[in-house]
């Protein structure tokens, strides 16, 4: 190869072990009828033995330290090394014809991030994706995350996600989330810490962003927050890492304070009201059963439906109501805004000066 990555060696050649035994038994002066009959072993298994067709087992090696006088250690090791050699070949081979592979991910956006090292070798590129996932090959990744990985995600009703995408946006959720240290999942001081996060609608992410992730993972649950990438159309993703520890993820492409929030506060419905190896995807203008509890969820615990219905009891809804009602309900005036729209109470291009413009930055 013209290039190695930096974390792979793989040597030209690695020579068979029965080469050495023949250097040996030359020296020795021995036949391979001799070394079999000295052994115990047939003369087609010696021979397949130094032709590298059969491998030399811990017995073998054993023997041959008693007619060689060589260590079996030496002799395991030798078979050993042969072994990794002829497996790594065949593994760089089979990596070579499946480089193609890699132009379904957005590796420029990945190298940008640092979440894969750029090497100038496809096949090497290639091992590093899917070190990555976490998988071994293509065919496995296919089977993991295009049929059986259990996710739960709320996207655009106007796009299909990009899959090869969504995968990789997810997956490095779930790499950050695996280094928020949790407690042990526990559903009251979930619904507990859930009441406190509402608190902090009113707040910019610099102040609520860290108070989330704390009280959540307090609780069992790691939020993670990922930029987007190209085509994943995504907002959020919730799925249990392990028995107690659930994963929330969000992404960076909130527009307005009120998206953020229901989003937030639906991925939560999902943990608390169902199952922890149920799928739930949302796809065009489809909404299922849990989909829609879900939202139920969200919306209600941001405004609680009694509240509502007091504040619809007047037919119009002037800036200072709203900021009198939010702030006597405890929450962002944008997510009343954001629901009277979303009810059609509102035109879409009303009171948006209520709502607040989120602003990413690594600072957040």
């Amino acid at each position: 190869m013209d290039s190695k990555s930096k974390n792979q060696y793989l040597p030209d050649y690695v020579s068979p072990p029965g080469e050495t035994i023949q250097e040996v038994l030359g020296v020795l002066g021995m036949t391979q009828a001799d070394l079999a009959e000295r052994t115990g072993r047939s003369q087609k298994t010696i021979n397949e033995i130094i032709k590298g067709k059969a491998p030399i087992t811990p017995t073998t090696a054993i023997q041959f330290e008693r007619v060689f006088g060589i260590s079996a250690r030496f002799w395991n090791n030798r078979e050993n090394n042969y072994r990794e050699y002829l497996a790594k070949t065949n593994e760089q081979k089979r990596l070579e014809s499946e480089v193609s592979w890699l132009d379904h991910f957005p590796l420029k956006e990945l190298v940008e991030r640092k979440w894969i090292q750029k090497v100038p070798d496809k096949a090497d590129q290639l091992r590093e994706l899917l070190k990555f996932f976490g998988i071994v090959n293509p065919k496995q990744w296919n089977s993991y995350w295009l049929r059986s990985q259990v996710v739960s995600y709320r996207q655009s009703k106007a796009f299909e996600a990009d899959p090869y995408a969504l995968a990789t946006w997810i997956r490095q959720g779930e790499i950050e989330a695996s280094q928020i240290k949790a407690e042990s999942f526990e559903a009251q001081s979930f619904k507990e810490a859930l009441g406190e996060i509402r608190t902090y609608t009113t707040e910019s992410p610099k102040t609520f962003v860290p108070k989330m992730v704390e009280l959540c993972s307090a609780c069992g649950v790691a939020v993670v927050f990922i930029p987007e990438l190209p085509k994943i159309r995504a907002y959020g993703v919730t799925c249990w890492l392990n028995p107690e520890k659930a994963l929330i993820q969000l992404c960076l492409r909130y527009k307005t304070n009120d998206h953020l929030w229901f989003t937030f506060f639906h991925e939560a419905g999902h943990i608390l009201l169902h199952g922890k190896r149920d799928v739930f995807i949302e796809e065009g203008q489809k909404r299922d059963q849990k989909e829609n509890e879900a939202d139920k969820f969200a919306t209600d615990f941001l405004i609680p439906p009694a509240a509502w219905r007091a504040f619809l009891t007047q037919k119009y809804y002037p800036t200072p109501d709203i900021v009198a009602f939010s702030k006597e309900i405890g929450v962002h005036p944008g997510i009343v805004v954001g629901r009277l729209q979303h009810e059609k109470l509102i035109p879409y291009n009303r009171l948006n000066y209520l709502r607040t413009r989120l602003r990413w930055t690594s600072d957040n």
